[in-house]
């Protein structure tokens, strides 16, 4: 009879505290941190000692001393904080140095990505960790409470409205003033998943005119309950199972021909399409660019993955015949506190997971771990019959 693997366990030794490790992020710009307060001190009650690296939480305003009284240990570098830890928690994927410093056959849980970086993913081989980059969690119901790309899209669209605002050379609302009436922004949201319906309910509460556009017109209902009007270009993608089909070349010409023509009384695009590990749809091509009017402007929040707009360049603000793109990086770490507060949550759920007895186990028959974890682990064999 074959063994029974469903419920693997691969828990640390008999009455072994886990010991918890927490470095500051050293990525640029990157201000949030893994674990808060509030999840430092689930943790401590589960048993686990955990390791704080001085400073970790500066950027995200959580003080040393907020972590001392919720059960940590503040020491002195990254080194000490997760070189012999047994569970490694981040927000951005640690360097591949200090990777190959990690305990062999650690468990290391964040924004890994190690797929995009061959020297990481060589150095989480190479120590043989159990690594789960939270970008693989299933997109499921029982998920939800661990979805960090969630959690983390709100600020971002938060975020690049507040930024589209800013660099608009107009007001977003309607103002009635002594020197005449201020007819409000037109701002269109492209995209409606996460990120892109907190941008439209936060231009909304900015009272800017609102549109929404997405392939899929089953988020009509989502953009109008945010007091948006939905953008119909007459091009329908509705495929099976609430996904988008693939447009024929036909269809696509026509709607990129449609979009081209409603962009020339648009104020500000804010650009929110993304698809997860994969480069971002190209939506605004620079002849619509070309054909805007002066003044107006793009914020483009999936420039990290190449943009939705064909003349975004990632990082940086450029003027493009009066038209302004921007492609602003990491915008959920300009909200820190809150997004280290949601991102900690997330991850303290699914490090829940783990947790079994003061140790650390894997079931693999959970999909949650078992579709998350990379490398992917094999298939178990089915056992012979007969």
């Amino acid at each position: 009879m074959a063994a029974d693997t469903a419920s693997e366990a691969a828990a640390t030794s008999s009455g072994q505290i886990v010991i918890v490790g927490i470095a500051a992020e050293t990525a640029d710009g990157e201000r949030r941190v893994a674990l808060t307060p509030e999840t430092c001190k689930k943790l401590v009650a589960t048993g686990a000692r955990v390791r704080i690296e001085r400073g970790a939480g500066r950027g995200a305003a959580f003080t040393d001393a907020a972590y001392t009284d919720a059960g940590a240990e503040i020491v002195a570098d990254a080194a000490a904080a997760t070189d012999d830890a047994d569970l490694v928690l981040c927000v951005q994927p640690p360097a591949p140095a200090r990777i190959a410093a990690f305990r062999e056959g650690a468990t290391l849980v964040g924004l890994l990505a190690p797929q995009a970086d061959a020297a990481r993913a060589e150095a989480i081989a190479a120590r043989g960790l159990q690594a789960f980059p939270l970008e693989r969690l299933p997109r499921t119901t029982r998920a939800q409470a661990m979805d960090v790309l969630s959690s983390q899209a709100g600020m971002a669209g938060y975020k690049a409205v507040l930024i589209a605002a800013q660099l608009a050379p107009r007001f977003f609302p309607m103002l009635t003033t002594a020197a005449g009436t201020i007819r409000p922004s037109k701002v269109l949201i492209v995209g409606a998943g996460v990120a892109g319906l907190q941008a439209i309910a936060t231009a909304k509460r900015l009272g800017a005119q609102v549109e929404g556009f997405d392939v899929r017109p089953e988020t009509r209902e989502q953009i109008e309950s945010l007091g948006g009007k939905f953008l119909d270009l007459g091009v329908s993608a509705a495929g099976e199972g609430g996904y988008a089909r693939a447009l024929t070349d036909a269809e696509r010409a026509e709607q990129q021909r449609r979009l081209g023509e409603h962009l020339r009384n648009i104020d500000v695009i804010v650009c929110t399409a993304a698809v997860p590990g994969r480069p971002a749809p190209k939506i605004v091509s620079a002849a619509m660019v070309a054909g805007m009017k002066p003044g107006s402007v793009i914020v483009d929040l999936a420039a990290e993955t190449g943009g939705n707009c064909e003349l975004t360049r990632p990082g940086e603000t450029v003027d493009h015949d009066g038209v302004t793109v921007a492609g602003p990086l990491n915008l959920a770490s300009l909200g820190a506190v809150h997004a280290s507060e949601m991102y900690a949550r997330n991850v303290y759920n699914f490090v829940s997971l783990l947790l079994k007895d003061g140790g650390l186990a894997f079931d693999w028959s959970d999909e949650l771990l078992a579709k998350t974890v990379w490398p992917e682990r094999p298939a178990d064999p089915v056992a012979a019959v007969g």
